[in-house]
């Protein structure tokens, strides 16, 4: 078993901005009683190897702890907290970018035969399994090359890339798989979901987007709620609400402006749309991101 060595190098490697010279990959330590972060998931493996996180999707919620891994298969809006930390012994994970491009180039590299079969339905684009011990080992060995920088640019692509097998021919596989897959469900969904992105202060109307995705409007609404947990509608406000809050850390004292360039019109349902998803109203969440204790203020947290 794997876990006491991931341990050890996440805990001599961790950076205050989470990065490390592995592109890529992101170490994760979080301190007990530290409070709940909402940021976007991205595209990534995260796999803890000390404490318990759980993480909110909407309505959905999902936890997972030492030995286990978590793959986000779409861009999401989500919260996480830590559960289960020791005094002096924060949580630790481990996070690593799922790139569609490299999923498809393994896809195309390999034969049929050698993948599961696709359950062929829409799923939920975040997902929870155990974490085998193959997948534990190839970790691991990219980790150790932080020790080893000679051997970093020509061994580095080779264990992400024998991380992605062991996630697709794994237990989310077909999560896994459809990120490299151009006519799936996701890929279709992932168009839409990355125009909301790029235009979140734009009003649109949803059936120009499962026009965008080349669905009907019916099957649309189906795999949207399916893969986000929500609407396009709201999922649209939580992404300009994660925008505000960027926005707000520059210009606190501007709360009025801050919602209008974000798309509110209203500034009374701004406040009121922003203390529900934050907790607080957004002139106060300002101050407290100024001073350093928001999350916003630092860098974003794994999944």
């Amino acid at each position: 078993m794997s876990l006491p060595e991931l341990r050890d190098l996440l805990e001599r490697h961790v950076r205050p901005d989470l990065t490390t010279a592995i592109d890529g990959v992101r170490i994760c330590r979080i301190d007990p009683g530290a409070p709940p972060v909402t940021s976007m998931s991205g595209t990534v493996l995260a796999i803890i190897a000390r404490g318990r996180k759980r993480l909110a999707l909407a309505d959905r919620m999902y936890e997972y702890g030492v030995g286990q891994y978590l793959v986000a298969s779409v861009d999401l809006p989500v919260t996480g907290h830590v559960v289960d930390a020791d005094a002096g012994r924060p949580a630790l994970g481990f996070g690593m970018t799922l790139e569609p491009a490299a999923v498809a180039e393994l896809l195309l590299e390999v034969g049929p035969g050698d993948l599961p079969g696709s359950a062929g339905t829409a799923r939920p684009g975040i997902a929870v399994s155990d974490a085998p011990d193959e997948l534990l080992d190839a970790v691991v060995r990219l980790l150790r090359l932080l020790d080893r920088p000679r051997d970093r640019k020509a061994l580095a692509p080779v264990f992400k890339r024998e991380i992605l097998w062991r996630l697709m021919t794994g237990e989310q596989g077909d999560l896994v798989r459809q990120l490299g897959l151009v006519d799936s469900s996701l890929s279709h969904i992932t168009r839409a979901v990355r125009w909301i992105r790029e235009n979140y202060a734009r009003p649109f109307r949803v059936e120009e987007l499962a026009q965008l995705s080349g669905m009907s409007l019916s099957a649309f609404h189906r795999n949207f709620q399916a893969l986000t947990a929500m609407s396009p509608i709201q999922y649209q406000k939580h992404i300009r609400l994660q925008a505000a809050r960027l926005l707000l850390a520059n210009n606190p004292h501007d709360v009025t402006g801050v919602g209008s360039r974000v798309g509110y019109e209203s500034p009374s349902q701004f406040s009121r749309e922003y203390r529900r998803l934050f907790g607080v109203p957004p002139s106060v969440d300002a101050a407290r991101i100024r001073g350093g204790a928001g999350p916003a203020a630092g860098a974003p947290a794994l999944p």
